[in-house]
């Protein structure tokens, strides 16, 4: 039961790194091309799939939250635009 359960875990990382590399932008592959990353995971199976992981998979690069139209950071709503809300208030009021 424990072999078939590593197997799986093992079989599920490679899967992983074979679809991420499929799913991967073609400028974000480090070190080699895409097609070749996709080759040495496929036919790498285990190794190939932590060379990726080590070597090949994109960095995560922190998200930078730049500044909204109605101030403070990231998106707003329709209810946070005060614009919105005074047409909406206009227009419930039939003052159209």
């Amino acid at each position: 039961m424990a072999y078939a359960l590593v197997a799986l875990v093992i079989v599920g990382a490679w899967l992983f790194c074979l679809f991420d590399v499929i799913t991967t932008e073609e400028g974000e592959v480090r070190r080699l091309p895409k097609f070749a990353w996709f080759v040495v995971t496929l036919f790498g199976f285990l190794p190939g799939a932590l060379l990726w992981l080590a070597f090949g998979r994109p960095r995560v690069r922190p998200r930078v939250l730049t500044p909204s139209l109605g101030g403070g950071y990231g998106p707003k709503g329709p209810d946070d635009d005060p614009e919105f809300l005074r047409d909406l208030d206009r227009r419930l009021r039939g003052d159209d």
